[in-house]
Order: structure tokens, then sequence, then C-alpha cells
């Protein structure tokens, strides 16, 4: 047999996501599966908004490429969104529309990360971001943020002891996937001064901005429009995930560059998606917002009153520190979280790995929304009782 080439490192020493094997053990060893790992929603999309209201005869070449940049309509639609919500002056140039922020996210690292430049990321963090990071060959470096500093003056103090000459910009998230905590106004004035005295691009990831139960969410570009790149997402705000549909809002010149990058990937966003994403811009996506919002928010009270957690504050997500179960139940064990994922999955129960999110070897992330209601809280019942979690009074 000829010997092949090899694989490129970056990839090959990739460790595979667990997910794939914790729900194909649920699925072969529990009745009922419940997939709390994935950060969906039971909803299905506003009325008028679905893929089967769209048609060829209003839409003539839907099934075309679309231009890279995105649909005018949809681009003028974000824009006056945009601006009316943050009050900083948004034209179409500078909006790009993207497959996903995922596929946005790949397209900024690689237009504004060099190789061996650093992005500093507030953890724990959504997952994907420092692949991202690392796929344009950058590094990622992860700040140990969310829980662990309590004013802004211990924020900029954190950002200060991990910034390293080579930082080029720095990643947030709020409402925070995977914390559910909500940065307050001070923070981020804080954060914003900070990057702007070191010279940072900001990039806001703000996909759940339409989800704050308590407080309000402040959105990071009116505080540093020159260097802020605002992500935003059709998946979390309009039940949409399956279509791959975001946008990003940053300087035009930073658009430029960006649309650059993502032309070599995704090339376009698909026609029906962005057609469906402008839609969901109008009066049918606001009010399955606010009937979602207020239907996450009762979900997300009570999951985490079963597990006697705090509410959280924002977003559609639990993040657990399961420490005291390790150190009870599997005080001996090899790889102690991996052990419990196991169990979990044996009685159905799939839940994210805390590792995914950045050093967290003793957490796990529970998602509320990916289950409809009932199915949720009794599947967080289960979770309380192999945790051995008491509901919060």
């Amino acid at each position: 047999m000829p010997k092949l080439p090899d694989f490129a490192p970056l990839i090959r020493d990739r460790r595979p996501s667990p997910y794939s094997a914790l729900v194909d053990r649920a699925v072969a060893r529990a009745d009922e599966v419940f997939r709390f790992n994935v950060g969906d929603t039971w909803l299905e999309p506003a009325p008028g908004c679905h893929m089967q209201d769209i048609a060829t005869a209003e839409h003539p070449g839907m099934h075309r490429y679309a231009p890279t940049q995105g649909i005018p309509a949809l681009l003028d639609a974000v824009a006056a969104r945009v601006e009316a919500r943050t009050g900083v002056t948004t034209r179409r140039e500078h909006v790009l529309i993207g497959a996903g922020v995922t596929g946005l996210l790949d397209a900024v690292a690689r237009a504004l990360v060099a190789p061996g430049e650093e992005v500093m990321i507030l953890a724990p963090h959504w997952p994907l971001v420092a692949g991202a990071v690392r796929g344009a060959h950058g590094v990622a470096v992860q700040v140990p943020f969310f829980g662990e500093v309590s004013s802004p003056a211990e924020a900029i103090a954190r950002l200060d002891a991990r910034r390293s000459p080579k930082a080029v910009a720095l990643y947030l998230n709020t409402p925070s996937n995977p914390t559910g905590r909500v940065l307050p106004r001070s923070w981020l004035e804080a954060i914003a001064a900070w990057a702007r005295r070191e010279n940072l691009w900001l990039w806001a990831d703000e996909v759940y901005e339409d989800y704050v139960y308590e407080g309000a969410h402040v959105w990071t570009r009116p505080l540093a429009p020159e260097r802020t790149l605002s992500l935003r997402s059709f998946s979390k705000a309009y039940g949409m995930a399956g279509n791959r549909c975001g946008y990003m809002v940053a300087p035009a010149e930073v658009v430029r560059q960006v649309l650059k990058a993502s032309t070599f990937t995704y090339y376009s966003t698909p026609t029906a998606s962005q057609l469906a994403g402008a839609r969901a811009l109008g009066p049918a996506g606001d009010a399955w917002i606010a009937s979602a919002r207020e239907r996450y928010a009762a979900i997300g009270r009570e999951a985490a009153r079963l597990l006697g957690e705090p509410a959280p504050a924002g977003c559609t997500f639990l993040f657990l520190d399961v420490s005291e179960t390790l150190a009870r139940e599997l005080p001996d064990a090899d790889a102690p979280l991996l052990r419990l994922l196991e169990r979990l999955a044996d009685h159905g129960i799939v839940v994210a790995p805390g590792p995914s999110f950045g050093p967290y070897p003793r957490h796990v992330r529970v998602c509320f929304t990916s289950e409809p209601p009932e199915k949720t809280l009794r599947g967080i019942q289960a979770l309380a009782r192999l945790l051995g979690r008491s509901p919060r009074s």
C-alpha cells in the first residue's frame, strides 16, 4: 500500500467532539434522550418566516447565488434595525451577512489575525471561537473571567495580566454562552476604553441580545465604534439555526477585508435563508422574540431552581460546577468528568463538557431550550437526582 501524505497538524491533533459518542450511548441505553448539549430551540420560526413560505414566484432567482456581501434588502433592513437600537449611524457598507456567526468568525479571524498573533477570549466562552482563531494560525488566549471578577477594576486587572504584545483582539460574549451572565454597562465601558488604549479589535458576540431576563443588554459598538465588530444571529434570535444566517456590523473597511476572507469559504450566504431573515426582521419576528423570551425566562428559572442554581440573567444555558458530585461519587476515577458524562448518558441525559468552554474540567453546560418545556423539566429533574442536587426554596 502506498504511503499517503500526512494530515495538517492543526486538524489531525484536534480532539474529536465527545458529543456524538455520548448521544449514541444515550440512544443505545436509555428509553428517552434529553439533548441538553446543543444550543438550539424547540420552537419553530415565526409565521411567514418558514422556508415553505418563500416562493420562487415572489423571489425570482432565489436558488441562485446571492451577492457575497448579502442581499441588498437584508443589508438595509439590518442597518436600519441596528441604528435604531444602538444610535450609531449604520449603513449598508457597515454590514456583512454570513453563514451564521460561526462562518463569520472564521472569516474575521483569517482577515484580522496574522500567524502567531493572539486573540484574548473571555472565558467560559462559546466553544468554536478558539478553533476559529487557531484555524487562522493565531493563538487563542483564554482569560478566566465570568464568575471570577466582580468589578470593572478587577476586569481590567485580569485583562492586563493576560495581555501580551502579540494581542490584536479581544472576544467577549454577552449575554454569555455558557454562563447566562450579562455584562453591565460600567464593565463594558471599562473594557472598551481598555481596548482603545491597548489598540485592540473588539469582537462582540451578541447573538443572545434579545434574551436578557434581568437588567438590560448593553451594545458594545456605541462604546467604541471604530474598533468593534458586532456579531448577531438569526439562529438564536428567531429559531433559525438550520438556516445558517447571521450578520456582522463593523467599520466599512473591516467589512471589506472580512468579505475577502468569507468569499473563499462559504462564498455567499444561502439566498433563501437571507429572504427568511428579512421577513423575521418585521413585526412577526418581533412578536416571536417577545413570546420566546418570556417562555425561555420561565423555563430557565425553573430549571435553575430544580438544580439549586441561581436563575440565569440571560441566554439559554446553565453552567454547572459539578465538583461536589465528582468528589463524592468518582474520587478515584481516571477522567472523572468523562465518567460522569457517560453515567448521565446511560440515563439519557447528554450535556456539554466544561473543557469545551475553556479550562473548566469540573463543569457541564445545560441548554434549557433545546427540548420542549415538559420534556426539559422532566430531564432536569433526573439530572438533579443524578448530581445529588436539591431544589432552591
